[in-house]
Formats: C-alpha cells, sequence, structure tokens
C-alpha cells in the first residue's frame, strides 16, 4: 500500500540522493540521545525527584508540574508550526536542530543544581517545562529530517530504527544511572543520595549524554536545502503566523485527509503519551512496585518496545503505516483493558500485561510519524510536522482528564487505566476514516 499526497500546481522536487547507512545511522543517534530527556528527566528520575516529599506536599507540588507543563504545552502549540515552517523556508532545518538540542542540554545541565528544598522548586519546575519547550521544538526538525534519510520505499524501517535506537538508548542510560548513581548506598565517585546529589549528577550524565549522540546528525547529514516550489520571501515572526494560516487552509482544500490525520493522530497520540506518563504511577500505586522496581519494569518496558518498534518498521514499508497504528492501537486497547481487568492479580498481572502492552507504543509512534511523512507536500516538512507537535499539544489534556476523572469517580488508582484506553479507542475510531492514498484535489 503506497502512502502518496497530491498537491495543486506543485512543482516536482529534485530527485534527491540516495542516503547512505552512515546518514541513517547518524540520524537514530539523536533519538538514542534523546532518551536522556525522555527517560530520565522526564518520565522516570527528574520528576519523581522533583515531585518526592523533599519539595513540598507531594499532591501540591505534582499539581504544580502539571500546570508548568500545561504552560510549556501551550508555548509549543504557539511556537512550533511557525518555526517549522521557517525552518523550511530558510533551509536551515539542522541549524534549528542544534541551536534547540543544545539549549535542552544545558537546561538538563542545569538540573545539578536544584537542590533537595522547597526553595529550589520553582527553579527545578522552570527547568523541566523550558526543557519541554526547546525539546519539542528540536523535534519539529528531526522529524522533518526523516525525508532526508529515507526513500519512499525505505522510510518505515527507518523511522522505526530510530524511533527504536530511542529505546535502546534509554535501557544503556537508565542502566548505568541506576547501578552506578540511583541504586547503591555510594555510587560511583562516592555519590550518595543526601541532598538529592545522585539525582542531580545524573542529570550531569544526561545533559552530557544527549549533547554527544546529537553531534553525528549535526555532523553527518547534509542541511537541508528548500526546493524552488517551497521557497517563500523573508517576513517577520508575527507575519508568519499570516502565513500559516493561508497554508492551514491551502491544506484543507488541497490535503483534506493531512488535517484528519493530524486530528486523529493528536488524539491516540495522548493516550500513547498517558500510558508513558501514568505507567510509573499505575506500578507504584495500584501495583506495589518500589521505586527500583520502576524503573526496572522501565528498562524491560524499552527493551520490548525497542525490539518491536525496530521489527515492525519493515512491516511499515511492506504494508504501510495505517494498517501498522490500527493494529497497534487494538493491541494497546486490548493489553490495557487486561491490566485493568486482571488488577487483582498483583504485580504479576503488570509485568505480563504491561510488557504486552509496551510491544505496541513503540510501532504506533514510529507509523504516525512516516504516515505523516509520506503524504507532506515537498518543501512543507517542518511546516506540518509542526501543525503535528500542535495538535499533539492541543489534545495533551485529553489522557491526564480521563485517567483523574475515573479515579476521581472510582476512588481508585487502577481504574485511570480505562480512562486512557478511551482516548485510545477514540484517537482508533477517528482514524479508521482516513485515507492512506491521497487525491489531487484542485
Amino acid at each position: 500500500m503506497t502512502e502518496t499526497l497530491g498537491g495543486s500546481g506543485a512543482a516536482p522536487a529534485p530527485a534527491a540522493p540516495t542516503p547512505t547507512r552512515a546518514a541513517v545511522f547518524a540520524w537514530s543517534l539523536w533519538d538514542w540521545g534523546s532518551a536522556a530527556f525522555n527517560a530520565v528527566v522526564t518520565t522516570f528520575v527528574f520528576t519523581v525527584y522533583l515531585t518526592g516529599d523533599a519539595f513540598g506536599n507531594e499532591d501540591t507540588v505534582a499539581a504544580q508540574l502539571g500546570w508548568a507543563l500545561s504552560i510549556a504545552g501551550f508555548l509549543i502549540a504557539v511556537l512550533a508550526p511557525v518555526t517549522g515552517a521557517r525552518s523550511d523556508s530558510s533551509g536551515r532545518r539542522k541549524f534549528w536542530l542544534g541551536v534547540n538540542t543544545f539549549i535542552v542540554v544545558g537546561l538538563t545541565f542545569a538540573m545539578f543544581f536544584v537542590q533537595a528544598s522547597p526553595d529550589y522548586l520553582l527553579l527545578g519546575l522552570f527547568l523541566v517545562a523550558a526543557g519541554n519547550v526547546f525539546f519539542e521544538l528540536a523535534g519539529v526538525s528531526y522529524n522533518a529530517m526523516l525525508a532526508q534519510v529515507s526513500t519512499p520505499r525505505t522510510i518505515g524501517k527507518v523511522s522505526g530504527f530510530g524511533w527504536g535506537m530511542g529505546y535502546i538508548g534509554g535501557i544503556v542510560l537508565l542502566l548505568i544511572v541506576y547501578f552506578g548513581f540511583i541504586n547503591p548506598e555510594v555510587g560511583l565517585f562516592g555519590v550518595t543520595s543526601e541532598n538529592g546529589l545522585a539525582v542531580r549528577v545524573t542529570m550531569l550524565i544526561s545533559a552530557a549524554w544527549f549533547g554527544l549522540f546529537a553531534l553525528p546528525v549535526l555532523l553527518r547529514v547534509p542541511e537541508y536545502r528548500a526546493p524552488d516550489a517551497a521557497k517563500r520571501a523573508k517576513v517577520g515572526f508575527l507575519r508568519s503566523y499570516v502565513d500559516l494560516g493561508h497554508d492551514v487552509a491551502r491544506l484543507w482544500k488541497t490535503n483534506r485527509q493531512v488535517v484528519y490525520f493530524l486530528l486523529a493522530s493528536a488524539i491516540f497520540r495522548d493516550g500513547l503519551a498517558g500510558v508513558f506518563t501514568f505507567g510509573g504511577v499505575l506500578a507504584s500505586s495500584a501495583f506495589g512496585f518500589s521505586p527500583g522496581e520502576v524503573i526496572i519494569f522501565a528498562i524491560a518496558a524499552n527493551v520490548v518496545a525497542g525490539i518491536a518498534t525496530i521489527t515492525v518498521g519493515v512491516l511499515d514499508d511492506r504494508l504501510g503505516a495505517k494498517p501498522v497504528i490500527v493494529t497497534a492501537l487494538i493491541g494497546l486497547i486490548v493489553s490495557g483493558s487486561l491490566v485493568f481487568l486482571l488488577h487483582d492479580g498483583g504485580q504479576i498481572v503488570f509485568w505480563t500485561a504491561g510488557l504486552a502492552l509496551c510491544l505496541f507504543v513503540g510501532p504506533a509512534q514510529s507509523a504516525s510519524r512516516t504516515f505523516l511523512a509520506r503524504i507532506i507536500p515537498a518543501g512543507r516538512e517542518g511546516e506540518v510536522f509542526g501543525l503535528y507537535a500542535t495538535t499533539g499539544r492541543a489534545a495533551s489534556f485529553l489522557a491526564p482528564t480521563a485517567f483523574a476523572l475515573m479515579v476521581t469517580i472510582f476512588g481508585a488508582t487502577y481504574w485511570g487505566i480505562l480512562g486512557i484506553m478511551l482516548v485510545l479507542f477514540i484517537g482508533l475510531l477517528l482514524l479508521l476514516p482516513v485515507k492512506a492514498k491521497q487525491n489531487q484535489m484542485g
């Protein structure tokens, strides 16, 4: 099944040289390095540290973290499509990937200074929120580069390989920080947990990890050059929003299926984010995992997700992205429902059904990226992936709200699983009518 997009009157893009394996590998190492922010900062280490009782009432601090991330989400929604479009027209996609990546590296490094005291809570919240903003902006450029390092025949395999590298990078880094600093009473270099030092040193390692593995894509992948059809006159930043409005209107007229997919993917991707966001909470509060056991589960989950994502990337190229996404969403809903229905079975249920759920998360994320990459008009990758980030952020309240609502109504944390599954189910229903093969529209 081929996924293409026709545009009205667009000049054909010049034939690009076949990407080399070295370029693909260099590109994928950014995903590997980004696990430092995804897995360590936002999911399993720094945010867990920041919401601990050393910073105040845990429920209050968790709410404050939610508000900080909400503000970050709003800024991403406002900035992502315009910055993406400007990188398309300026031909400086790799430049902005580098700038935003190393801002994230600097912010992660600064987390070392967040001591275990309420006096440092505001600094910690600011660093996490700002890091999220610049990480998402870097991700817009990175995703847009997918077309530069793949061909129509290999885009699924390349995307799956990159996403899988991210999971594997997360495994390696979590193993290093867990056994080197978090778990021992006295870790490497005599580091202890006093005043949060183990976590703070972990942030230094994470910053160095991301910075190091971001270098290959910047050094080995050529800078993007906008095709003539995509070049525009330079305009001011505010004028870019006017141009964006015209672009979205044109997209609705000429390539409506892209808009439909952006809507559907915004919802099911928020469900996927909910799986990560609340997985650790569910493991600890509903299934009795200790903090150390949560990290061990996270390592195992990354192994399963990484292998599945790389493997399914090949099927993406053969079958098309939509069948992969639909199958993955169904698998997620079934696995998540089993976690809910069998919750009385204890940790063995979470280990089995939870790991089964991880089989489907990565393939759904990777295939969502390739579906969109295949149907974007040449020269508009940054703009449309900016909209991809924006729509995702616009729906980012759904899974947390559904989770909280179910827990509030029924009074037990495990009910929140159903809230996340509901979001995934709605996203699946909206995806089913979306056509993978686009027709040209005048």
